[in-house]
């Protein structure tokens, strides 16, 4: 099984022609779907409630056969408004709260016969539960490969030295990471995210990748550097095309066999020309999910 651990929400977006539409989302949570329609066995441990998104978020689970490894919790579900430009990309205000516990019982087993762990977004760096989140990439890290994706929310970031100290933690125990240039420039502004691909995969990351929209991903690996093009499609909306390029990440890597902590020499070792077709194929997943409304990854027949 595939774990993946971090935030569920509901997006309520604005802006478009119409009223404003609630989509199920969260980064980690659409990575789990994503990963799911692609044909991967995959466990989930979030927070939501009891409530109407909550329930919302559990049919979609369901729905896309995720198996839900957390109880739904007292709290009201977490909400992301997003406002839409004209370009389809959102900007957010959240309302959300993380106090996840250390795993136990069945996501404690998960975890523990996990191939692949996935962390990120929100769930990864806003207290009380990031640190649970860190615990369990600790305790993953012997036997799974690490993925990770911040996918920054800076509106939700009061002590950026400190979300930077906690990012590069994470990075230096995971195996893949992706983040987007926009995050990077963020974090990083005076420094090119090329160079901090490059300064991730020395904290310890075997591939490092950068997504640039309509630019297309690059990535470095020990064997060098690779890029694709992005697929040109009508954007409906950009959200959760990251994470449909991340679930899609991840399964390019499981079907060739380089998942686990036994391959994590064979993963190190990875070509930059296996690495450009992996990325291509998230590439296109990525498209197909922008030419659509919400966070709404593509199954593994829609990507030729």
């Amino acid at each position: 099984m595939l774990l993946v651990i971090g935030e569920a929400l509901v997006d309520v977006l604005s802006g478009g022609i119409s009223a404003p539409e609630a989509y199920v989302g969260g980064s980690p949570m659409n990575v789990a779907v994503g990963l799911a329609r692609l044909g991967h066995s995959v466990g989930f441990v979030g927070q939501y409630g009891q409530d109407e998104y909550g329930d919302m978020i559990h049919r979609h689970l369901r729905d896309n056969s995720v198996v839900e490894l957390a109880p739904r919790t007292e709290r009201e579900t977490s909400t992301a408004k997003g406002q839409l430009d004209p370009a389809g990309s959102a900007t957010y205000s959240f309302d959300i709260s993380w106090d996840l516990q250390p795993l136990e019982g069945e996501a404690a087993t998960a975890l523990e016969e996990a191939q692949v762990l996935h962390v990120g977004s929100i769930g990864s760096f806003l207290d009380p539960g990031a640190a649970a989140v860190i615990d369990a990439v600790e305790r993953a890290r012997g036997h799974a490969t690490i993925s990770y994706d911040p996918n920054v929310r800076s509106a939700l970031i009061d002590d950026k030295d400190a979300a930077i100290a906690k990012i590069e933690h994470i990075v230096s125990m995971s195996d893949v990471v992706r983040a987007s240039d926009s995050d990077l420039e963020w974090l990083y502004p005076d420094r090119d995210a090329r160079d901090t691909a490059k300064a991730w995969r020395e904290l310890g990351a075997a591939l490092v990748c950068v997504t640039y929209g309509s630019g297309g991903p690059w990535a470095v690996v020990a064997g060098g550097e690779a890029r694709a093009n992005a697929v040109a499609v009508e954007v409906e909306d950009t959200v959760g095309a990251g994470d449909s390029f991340m679930s899609a990440l991840i399964s390019a890597l499981v079907e060739r066999e380089l998942v686990g902590a036994a391959q994590r020499d064979k993963l190190r070792a990875i070509d930059s020309n296996t690495v450009n077709d992996v990325i291509d194929f998230a590439a296109k997943a990525a498209a197909i999910t922008v030419s659509r409304a919400g966070a709404n990854p593509p199954y593994r027949r829609e990507i030729s």
